[in-house]
C-alpha cells in the first residue's frame, strides 16, 4: 500500500487530498496558502513528512477544448518543482471540471453557504476529485 497526495493548483490556494492506491480512496486534507502559486515550504514538507507518499498527482488546469491555458504552465512548473524538490514521480491529471463537481457536492451538503463559508474546502474537495479522476486513469501509476 502506498500514498499519494494530489494537489489542485492555484495561485492562492493549493487543495491537498490524500489517498490509498490499492483501496483507491481519496480524502481531502487541507488548502494550503500560496503566493504566485508557491506555498509555505514547511506545510509542503509538513504534509510530505506525514503522508510519505509515493506519487504525487497535481492537477492540470486545460480549456474546455484541451488546450493549454496560462495557469497550465504554472501548474506544471509547480508539480516539476515538487519532483526536484523532494524526488518523488508526478503525474499530471486532467482537472477539466473537478472544481465544478467538488462545488456541486458541497453544495447539496450545505447549500450557498456552505460554498461561501470556506473557500478552502473547494479546494481541498477538488484536490480530490483529481486524485480519484488518477484513480480511474491509472493502474499502479501506469496510464491503463
Amino acid at each position: 500500500m502506498a500514498f499519494v497526495l494530489a494537489f489542485d493548483f492555484g495561485l492562492g490556494h493549493i487543495g491537498v487530498a490524500s489517498g490509498n492506491d490499492r483501496l483507491k480512496t481519496a480524502s481531502p486534507v487541507k488548502a494550503l496558502k500560496a503566493k504566485d502559486g508557491i506555498p509555505n515550504e514547511s506545510e509542503v514538507l509538513a504534509l510530505i513528512k506525514e503522508w510519505q507518499p509515493k506519487v504525487f498527482v497535481v492537477g492540470l488546469p486545460l480549456n474546455m477544448d484541451g488546450s493549454f491555458q496560462p495557469l497550465t504552465y504554472k501548474a506544471k512548473k509547480f508539480g516539476n518543482r515538487l519532483s526536484q524538490n523532494y524526488k518523488i514521480k508526478v503525474v499530471f491529471v486532467d482537472e477539466r471540471l473537478t472544481s465544478c463537481e467538488a462545488k456541486d457536492e458541497i453544495f447539496r451538503q450545505g447549500g450557498f453557504r456552505a460554498l461561501a463559508k470556506d473557500k478552502g474546502r473547494v479546494d481541498c474537495a477538488s484536490a480530490a476529485a483529481i486524485l480519484e479522476q488518477y484513480f480511474s486513469e491509472y493502474e499502479n501509476g501506469q496510464k491503463e
